[in-house]
């Protein structure tokens, strides 16, 4: 992130030096020395202590699995169930539907230029900090042989830089394309991640079936993940993952609260 723009130290230490992009308005990079995942209310203490009153947090960060797979991955952040990795039990952070999905699309064209063999994903929302602001995070996975290349960290710095110019131009607020959340699949969301990089659409709070599947999803829980999808405009089922009766199910559900079910057909092409 330092050598791919310009930054200037600041004269304020949070917990190691802060530096303010000299380019791009409003741009600090912070860096915290305990695990990111535990930092809970991150937003709160950059307002204690540095004045700043940030409006989304992007975390970049190393992703792990059992499997070890390259992977370039972004998701929102919360807990459906029991906060066994940071966060809240049954408690959703504020998604950022907008900006992570088209990181997305970044992530991936920039893997492609630079001949990455890293798969480029979403992964469903999952595992802490808590913050009450819409957050992000994005990731080189998936253990310590990867997290030492340069070419995955270096997609990843220069997306997100990318990104953040990008915004500028293109507020939120002025994005067309629905925002849904999706319902169904796995993990690694590869229905919804086809669909964010074919047609203009954005997604927010990702339910997979294993929540499902947990008992973790309730009518609160449902609830909360619209509340905490900014601008939600629609659900988006992973139907060939689910029972023909969850379908039908879900889509009542969103149908009773005027949330209508949208479908590929529905979206444009991007």
């Amino acid at each position: 992130m330092l050598t791919l723009s310009d930054w200037e130290e600041s004269n304020d230490f949070f917990e190691n030096i802060v530096y303010k992009n000299s380019k791009l308005k409003d741009i600090y990079l912070i860096t915290i020395n305990d695990k990111k995942i535990n930092h809970e209310n991150l937003e709160i203490e950059i307002k204690e202590k540095l004045g700043l009153k940030p409006k989304h947090i992007i975390f970049i960060s190393r992703h792990t699995s059992k499997t070890g797979e390259p992977t370039l991955t972004t998701h929102p952040i919360g807990n459906f169930g029991k906060a066994e990795f940071g966060g809240k039990s049954h408690t959703l952070s504020k998604s950022s539907p907008y900006l992570m999905t088209n990181l997305l699309r970044i992530l991936k064209n920039n893997a492609k230029k630079e001949k990455l063999y890293h798969k480029v994903c979403f992964e469903v929302t999952h595992h802490g900090p808590y913050l009450n602001i819409p957050t992000l995070f994005v990731e080189v996975g998936s253990n310590e042989i990867e997290w030492a290349k340069d070419p995955p960290a270096k997609v990843v710095a220069k997306s997100t830089l990318e990104l953040l110019v990008n915004y500028r131009s293109n507020a939120e607020e002025q994005d067309e394309s629905p925002t849904v959340i999706g319902i169904g699949g796995g993990h690694y969301a590869p229905r919804f991640t086809d669909v964010a990089l074919e047609k203009k659409v954005s997604f927010g709070h990702m339910i997979p079936l294993y929540q499902i599947d947990a008992g973790n999803i309730n009518d609160k829980m449902l609830q909360m993940t619209l509340d905490e999808t900014p601008n939600v405009k629609g659900v988006y089922i992973h139907r060939k993952s689910l029972k023909k009766s969850q379908v039908t199910e879900y889509k009542s559900w969103f149908e009773k609260k005027g949330v209508p079910v949208i479908s590929s057909k529905d979206l444009e092409n991007i």
